[in-house]
């Protein structure tokens, strides 16, 4: 295999400019700055109790903004001195101590109904309290290790506000460079969708999976830039980058948009190739100039502005003029869909280059258009109602599921470890919470990971220890391995796992003599671990995503039908674009994310599970195509003038409504009694269908003399193709997803 070096010193170099590996050297300063002073001054005990606090408040630093993430680490601290506190008062010799462990967890993770981050700070009271049962203090009493482990987590605290306060935009342009490079990869796929020789099922695939990733970090986009534009006012960098943000969204719907119907597509581009070659060769373009963006956002190079999108242009346009100028048989049709393509890509081209501009400074005048009463409306706001607490206190809630289930094997893995009397047995504990999550798949997919990275980690310590006896060395190795241990947790699972391993037993290696026998147990604690997590997502309660899959599509197909009206009263009122035609197509998109992940979810589970796998993929595929449609009209009634709305196009709107209500009725087993006359949408159709055919024989007797008439009849042809291809496919797309959801639910009977 060719290894490109060029390439591997690249992502080096951004890794090395990361986020996660500056918060990670951050917590390496966290831990070694209060052993070294404790160990200088002779307070070793009350060092290493800081290091733990501080080690404990960092789970809950993560993207977000400003003034929720400080929140995070403090309550973090919180849950971790309470959970101390209590691990201090519990005897592990006496046996009553397993129920009360039980409650405890299940107390701390079902905290984790109030979202991401409150997981996150759940996790921080579960690893104290199973790090209360190591015993590494002999000097201090638990109450006074407790304390300075608040004190750890007060110093974290400290060390990430004044990183923030000295590099206040190293977040913001990361999570943006990711934006744009995920779009680059999402508008390099759609250029291989041209080819009609390409395995377009398995791109399609990749789509979904890009979507979903890209919807995660558009949420985090929106949270860190419209956040902290409420707190701290609006800078001329948070404005500029709030600006490129929008135009990001912006370029999703119009890639999306484009094209959508590729039978359709490969019909008309199979007699101009040259055509196909020349939207191909400037999709790849965009990509490309999206990617140098997003590199130079990290790297701070030159921004190189080329014409070369401008030029490919121009050749399209070119061509599409000699299409127009043809007198074969379906010239028209065809020039009116390649105009139609070619002008998402004059918007495609025209958001890229204003990114651009907006980053060279020439776009400085357009940077106050974003008004924060509407801005603060799309972020999404985490209720902490405590009704939410009871309302989840059932078997149908996944996370009281997954608590009750987490409870059972922490138990189950104290007793195994108590009563074989297991050296350092916290450990798997310790395996068990940090492997275990409410879904199967990615339960299985850590335990691998984990026993993987600890076989690999223990094979390199065991070689480095007796190779090399340095107490100094090892001291370095484990500063090192800690690093790169938590940098990679995000990234790679495994390698991260590897580190952990190697971190942790020199760190021993510094403490005992016995370095090889903390390896060994290491790895069958880890093992024990991990096999407990997985088997008790397996038997306890699991959480097969078959069983819910059925309520994500119906919040997609319901997300699909607000947008669908959204766009049919934009088309109606026109002017400017609303902030809710924005807010519902934000959640069609998230929703949409939604599906890709929770499908995704479901080809991680057993077989046996994995129920109407093909039929649940077709659902998916089909309503991504139905949103794609959606956005191919949304944006065409954006960008062009339009004609007014008649009555015939709500018919149609009614009609597709109608079926997607069915659907969503079938497939939430809420069932939809209401009929529908189909004469109105099959009288809708033949107006459209007329109405094409009579602009088309009016633009064909149009005097050449007469441009106006005929540029105006040209606009509403090409208005008249795409309104009515969209909603004919719309249509269809609707009675197919009630076809392939009625299969599904036929099949369960």
């Amino acid at each position: 295999m060719k290894i490109n070096f060029k390439e591997s010193y690249k992502e080096s170099i951004l890794f090395l400019k990361s986020t996660d590996f500056t918060k990670a050297i951050i917590l390496a300063l966290g831990i070694v700055v209060p052993i070294g002073i404790g160990i200088y001054v002779g307070y070793f005990e009350i060092g290493l109790a800081l290091a733990l606090g501080a080690l404990l408040s960092s789970p809950s630093d993560v993207t977000g903004s400003f003034r929720n993430r400080n929140f995070g680490i403090l309550l973090s601290a919180v849950f971790a001195v309470i959970a101390s506190l209590i691990g201090g008062l519990l005897d592990p010799l006496d046996w009553i101590t397993i129920p009360i462990l039980g409650v405890i967890m299940f107390a701390f993770s079902y905290f984790a109904v109030y979202g991401f981050r409150a997981s996150l700070i759940s996790f921080s009271g579960l690893f104290a309290l199973v790090l209360s049962f190591a015993n590494i203090s002999n000097v201090l009493e638990f109450y006074e290790r407790a304390l300075f482990i608040g004190l750890g987590g007060i110093w974290y605290l400290f060390l990430t506000v004044f990183y923030h306060k000295i590099n206040p935009k190293a977040e913001t342009e990361q999570f943006l460079s990711q934006g744009l490079e995920l779009t680059s990869k999402y508008l390099e796929i759609r250029g291989k969708l041209w080819d009609s020789n390409s395995n377009r099922e398995e791109l399609q695939k990749r789509i979904l999976e890009l979507q979903a990733d890209l919807n995660v970090n558009h949420e985090k986009l929106r949270e860190i830039l419209i956040t902290s534009r409420k707190s701290s006012g609006s800078s001329n960098f948070e404005r500029k980058r709030l600006l490129i943000f929008i135009q990001l969204i912006d370029i999703l719907e119009l890639a999306m948009a484009n094209p959508v119907d590729y039978e359709k597509m490969d019909e008309i581009l199979s007699k101009h190739p040259e055509k196909r070659q020349l939207f191909q060769t400037l999709t790849f373009e965009m990509a490309s100039r999206m990617k140098h963006i997003s590199d130079f956002l990290l790297q701070s190079k030159k921004l190189n502005n080329t014409n070369l999108l401008e030029e490919y242009l121009h050749k399209i346009k070119e061509h599409i003029e000699e299409v127009s100028a043809s007198e074969e048989i379906g010239a028209l049709e065809s020039s009116i869909l390649l105009k139609n393509l070619y002008g998402y890509q004059c918007k495609q081209v025209e958001k890229i280059v204003k990114v651009e501009r907006v980053l060279s400074n020439k776009d400085f005048k357009d940077l106050s258009f974003v008004k924060s009463v509407d801005a603060q409306r799309f972020i999404s706001h985490q209720e902490y109602d405590l009704n939410i607490l009871s309302e989840n206190f059932s078997l149908k809630s996944a996370i009281f599921k997954h608590s009750l289930r987490l409870a059972l094997v922490v138990m189950v893995g104290f007793t195994i470890g108590a009563y074989f009397s297991l050296q350092n047995a916290y450990w798997i504990l310790l395996t068990i919470i940090v492997i275990m999550r409410p879904n199967y798949g990615l339960t299985k997919e850590r335990s691998k990971q984990r026993i993987l990275g600890t076989l690999i980690g223990g094979a390199i310590a065991t070689g480095i220890v007796l190779l090399i006896q340095d107490t100094k060395v090892y001291a370095v190795l484990g500063i090192l391995s800690l690093i790169i241990a938590f940098s990679m947790v995000q990234r790679n699972y495994k390698t991260s796992a590897t580190f952990i391993t190697l971190s942790v037993v020199f760190i021993y290696a510094l403490l005992k003599p016995d370095v090889l026998n903390v390896i060994q147990y290491r790895i069958i604690d880890t093992i024990i671990g991990a096999g407990l997590a997985a088997i008790g997502n397996a038997i306890l309660w699991p959480s097969w995503e078959y069983f819910s899959i059925n309520s994500v599509i119906g919040e997609s197909l319901k997300a699909n039908k607000e947008y669908l009206f959204s766009i049919q009263k934009y088309y109606q009122e026109k002017g400017s674009v609303p902030t809710s035609y924005k807010l519902s197509r934000k959640r069609a998109f998230l929703a949409s994310g939604n599906l890709s992940t929770a499908f995704q979810r479901m080809t991680q589970e057993p077989k046996s599970k994995q129920m109407h796998l093909d039929k649940f993929y077709e659902v998916v595929v089909l309503n991504h195509t139905f949103l794609s449609s959606l956005a191919s009209m949304g944006t065409y009634i954006q960008n062009h003038p339009t004609t007014k709305a008649s009555t015939y196009f709500n018919d149609y709107i009614e009609g597709i409504s109608h079926n997607l209500n069915i659907a969503n009725g079938l497939i939430t087993e809420k069932g939809y009694a209401e009929t529908l006359d189909s004469a109105n949408r099959i009288e809708a159709q033949h107006y459209f269908d007329h109405r094409f055919e009579s602009l088309n024989s009016t633009s064909e007797d149009t005097d050449g003399n007469n441009k106006l008439k005929y540029i105006s009849n040209t606009e509403q042809l090409q208005e008249a193709q795409l309104i009515t291809s969209q909603l004919k496919w719309l249509y269809s797309l609707s009675e197919k997803i009630i076809k392939r959801v009625s299969i599904i639910e036929l099949a369960k009977e």
